[in-house]
């Protein structure tokens, strides 16, 4: 009862307290609902990207009670090490959103290991770290991929490996870049950085090579962004408009790479573009200023072009159709020709038509309203022409339309042009010569030509003569004290041209007296001026032919105004002198100025030019040549050189200025052969080398003084020879030439040959110390008799009745050989054998006996020797030999076929 009672007592206050408990309990449950509802708060759904490497995530819904807003904390690691950290602030605005973050390195993302750690944070309280890490690959991989760069920039690749697997080398290929540098991460990862500097012409690679030679790669291309330029837009047929920009950088290579256009907003369908880009779109064209817009944007850029303008003021029209030749006349043409385009017909026109010949244009404006026709005037007879058409507005001119397509068109014939003629007078002959007609001037195929000529003050009495087409001269026989006008006409199927006239002089033009001056070639051609001639009333005519050989002389007319030109020839011949004329064109005869001469291009000539002769003078040569001819001058010769080279080799010269001079002369020079050698000197170097090899004679004083030197030393000599002489003149006479006794004759020395004989003499060796020569005897009425045999044969005198003769004998002997004792022998005597024995009728020895002295003998002369002793007469045909001489003192004495010998008598 009383715990009851005190339940009831104190009911009121338990409620009370139970309900102050309950509150409190309630209150304490909130607050701590509410702190443990803001620490569960923190994000969720997070995703990371393996590419771009952006994190995503959304708050936990207990974020919803925070309202001060959140803060969250990024973390993130590469190859396990914080590398970079971050926050994200979260508004309470934005609690409840999605929310990212996004981190750019260097490196791409798969190139290390990489996490991302995210936590949240409210009134300095954090939640435990929620870490994020990319996947392993487990292969070999090289990042990025199909990346384009800018050129400019860095780009970075890197090459992974899987565990296991080490990195042998990282490199570029197919860029032509060099700035390149390779690090080394990890084991397992290799970065490559590139310096692009260059644009790719077209992919570039990356390329990565394991230690096992497993080869992984990356292509990438550096390029631009759109740099397109200069918008220009126009209209051509008033309904569309046509828009063109230059492309700066062609890059539609790469497809990736293309750029895409947009014209006012509208995509444009690009061809093939090349340096001019060009979009078109139909557009309502009206008279107002409008702005024109195209976007070009790449996976690199993005770039607009702008361009403001009228295009009613912009009409660039389109080419004419259907052109051709309504009318068509020798010297002129009518065009018509349509549009396509019927706007066209309410503008005011210009109109264009280009006249071109195949070697020139000539271009002709008409205006007009719709212009649609044209004429073409002073256009040459029976020629082609190719013509075509453009046009463009008058009123606001904007640029030349399109040309039409050529049309051809051949114009009607005429008569000829009237001929280019010119003379040459050559004594009493006169060429009359004109230039062949051009296609151009002929006007149809000439027939022939007419040639009139006649005395200018016997007009009416003129002569005439045609020329076949293809002979352009004909050469008269004119009387050189008159002066005749020549006319030349060309015919052809329309008739006959106008007549061209010349005056040829009284005087011969030749025989003017006009100086002949120097002139030199170049380029192939000749440079003329002269000074003004107030006679030239119709102009110059300058002509020329070579100065040798056929004068086939061309020409050119130069007008008044002008006292200069440039003669080209396709007869021009190198190494050839040409004579280069001036006239005046006068109304009567044509009057000479001035002459050149000269060499269009000289040539080197040929070696031997010269035929050389020499004369020696003294101690100097002359050498000379005959003049050169013409033709064999093939250059200009200034003078000439004389090299002169001894056989020592020295080589001296002497040379003369004179190009007229025939000969040079060589002096001091030394007695020896020399070689001369002689050269023409011209403006193309020293030519013609001839030479001649000479002997020098002495000088004819040295000729002289060595004559008589010789003389005077021959002189001394016969001086010194005479004196030794006629001191020993008695020896010298009894050595050569001794007294020769006269022979004895008898009173009857003619009588027969029997009352004489011949007996021996005998003689005594020791008696006599030198042997005579006595002449030889000859025989004029006998013959010589020859040798009979090859025997020695002893002879014998015979008296004929003519005289004594040597009589051969059965032997002869070669030569008498005398004892030595008593005898001289002397040098040079001969002693052959006996072969002939000549009678002498002026000189017959007859020796006698002692017996028949008182008979008959001639008186002996003073100085004659004596012979006696003690001959005794002999038989005429007893015959002897050396060897009796040599036992018997009495044998006969011998005789030599040449000599008689004979003793002289020795004083008692």
């Amino acid at each position: 009862m009383k715990f009851f009672f005190l339940q009831r007592n104190k009911h009121g206050r338990i409620i009370m307290i139970t309900w102050l408990l309950l509150l409190s309990l309630s209150t304490t449950s909130t607050q701590d609902g509410q702190e443990n509802s803001v620490l569960r708060c923190g994000p969720q759904n997070v995703t990371l990207d393996y590419d771009s490497f952006l994190l995503k995530w959304e708050d936990d819904p207990s974020c919803s009670v925070i309202r001060d807003g959140l803060v969250y904390e990024l973390q993130l690691l590469t190859a396990d090490k914080p590398v970079h950290n971050g926050e994200v602030v979260v508004t309470p605005a934005q609690i409840g959103s999605t929310h990212s973050w996004k981190w750019t390195s260097h490196l791409p993302s798969q190139c290390a290991r990489h996490s991302v750690r995210l936590r949240s944070q409210y009134n300095n309280q954090s939640n435990p770290w929620l870490q994020k890490t990319l996947p392993d690959q487990g292969v070999i991989l090289v990042l990025p991929r199909d990346q384009m760069f800018e050129v400019g920039s860095t780009a970075t690749f890197c090459c992974t490996v899987p565990d296991g697997e080490s990195i042998k080398t990282m490199f570029l290929l197919n860029y032509k870049g060099a700035n390149v540098n390779a690090t080394k991460i990890s084991e397992h990862v290799y970065s490559l950085t590139v310096h692009l500097d260059q644009e790719s012409e077209n992919w570039s690679d990356v390329i990565c090579e394991t230690t096992k030679g497993e080869i992984s790669g990356a292509s990438f291309h550096a390029g631009y962004p759109p740099s397109d330029s200069s918008l220009q837009c126009e209209t051509q047929d008033l309904e569309t408009i046509d828009c063109f920009w230059n492309i700066t950088r062609k890059t539609e290579d790469v497809e990736k790479l293309r750029r895409k256009y947009l014209l006012q907003g509208s995509p444009c369908k690009i061809g093939a573009m090349h340096q001019l880009g060009k979009c078109s779109q139909k557009v309502e064209v009206d008279a107002a200023e409008r702005n024109w817009t195209l976007t070009v944007t790449n996976p690199l850029g993005k770039l607009e072009l702008h361009d403001r303008a009228d295009l009613t003021k912009r009409v660039h029209m389109v080419a004419p159709e259907k052109v051709a030749a309504s009318t068509v006349n020798p010297r002129n043409i009518s065009l018509k020709w349509s549009w396509t385009v019927q706007k066209y017909s309410n503008l005011n026109l210009t109109c264009q038509v280009d006249v071109s010949d195949g070697d020139s244009n000539t271009k002709i404006e008409n205006f007009g309203v719709g212009l649609t026709a044209a004429v073409i005037k002073d256009l040459i007879p029976h020629w082609d022409y190719d013509v075509r058409v453009r046009c463009g507005t008058a009123q606001h001119f904007w640029k030349w339309g399109d040309w039409s397509k050529s049309v051809k068109i051949r114009t009607k014939g005429d008569v000829p042009d009237a001929l280019d003629v010119w003379m040459k007078v050559k004594e009493d002959q006169t060429v009359i010569s004109w230039k062949v007609p051009l296609a151009n001037q002929s006007h149809g195929e000439i027939f022939d030509y007419k040639v009139s000529w006649a005395k200018t003050k016997e007009k009416n009495q003129s002569n005439q003569t045609n020329v076949s087409r293809s002979n352009h001269s004909l050469t008269l026989t004119l009387d050189p004290s008159e002066e005749y006008m020549v006319t030349v006409t060309a015919r052809n199927i329309n008739g006959s041209s106008s007549p061209s006239t010349i005056i040829i002089p009284r005087l011969n033009l030749d025989k003017s007296e006009v100086k002949t001056s120097w002139i030199s070639g170049s380029n192939g051609s000749f440079f003329l001026s002269w000074p003004v001639s107030p006679n030239a009333s119709c102009g110059y005519i300058v002509d020329w032919c070579p100065v040798f050989g056929n004068c086939t002389f061309e020409w050119m007319k130069v007008p008044p105004n002008r006292t200069l030109t440039t003669i080209f020839s396709k007869n021009f011949e190198d190494g050839r002198r040409y004579l280069l004329s001036i006239y005046a064109c006068t109304e009567r005869a044509p009057v000479l100025l001035q002459r050149r001469e000269g060499y269009v291009r000289e040539t080197k000539i040929e070696a031997k030019l010269f035929k050389l002769k020499y004369k020696q003078k003294d101690s100097a040569v002359e050498v000379s040549w005959e003049p050169i001819p013409l033709e064999k001058q093939t250059a200009s010769i200034h003078g000439y050189i004389l090299y002169y080279q001894d056989k020592s080799g020295n080589i001296f010269n002497v040379s003369t200025d004179d190009p007229e001079a025939t000969s040079l002369t060589a002096k001091n020079l030394n007695i020896s052969t020399y070689n001369f050698t002689v050269t023409a000197s011209t403006a193309v170097g020293l030519c013609g080398n001839t030479s001649i090899n000479v002997i020098l004679n002495p000088p004819a004083d040295q000729l002289i003084m060595l004559t008589l030197i010789s003389l005077g030393a021959v002189f001394l000599i016969l001086s010194v020879s005479i004196i030794i002489c006629y001191r020993h003149w008695a020896c010298i006479k009894d050595k050569v030439y001794p007294p020769i006794p006269k022979p004895v004759l008898t009173e009857n020395w003619l009588a027969s040959p029997d009352e004489h004989t011949v007996r021996p003499l005998p003689f005594d060796q020791s008696h006599y110390s030198e042997v005579l020569d006595v002449p030889e005897l000859h025989d004029k009425f006998r013959p010589p008799q020859p040798v009979v045999g090859q025997d020695y044969m002893p002879f014998t005198f015979s008296q004929t009745p003519k005289g004594y003769y040597n009589k051969p004998l059965k032997k002869l002997q070669p030569c008498l050989t005398l004892p030595t004792t008593g005898l001289t022998s002397r040098p040079g005597l001969p002693c052959f054998p006996i072969n002939d024995v000549f009678p002498n009728p002026s000189y017959n020895l007859i020796v006698q006996g002692e017996d028949q002295q008182s008979q008959s003998h001639p008186e002996i002369q003073d100085g004659m020797p004596i012979i006696d002793s003690g001959y005794q007469a002999q038989s005429p045909e007893e015959s002897f030999s050396t060897a009796e001489l040599e036992e018997e003192p009495d044998s006969p004495i011998s005789c030599v076929s040449t000599y008689i010998l004979l003793p002289q008598k020795t004083s008692k």
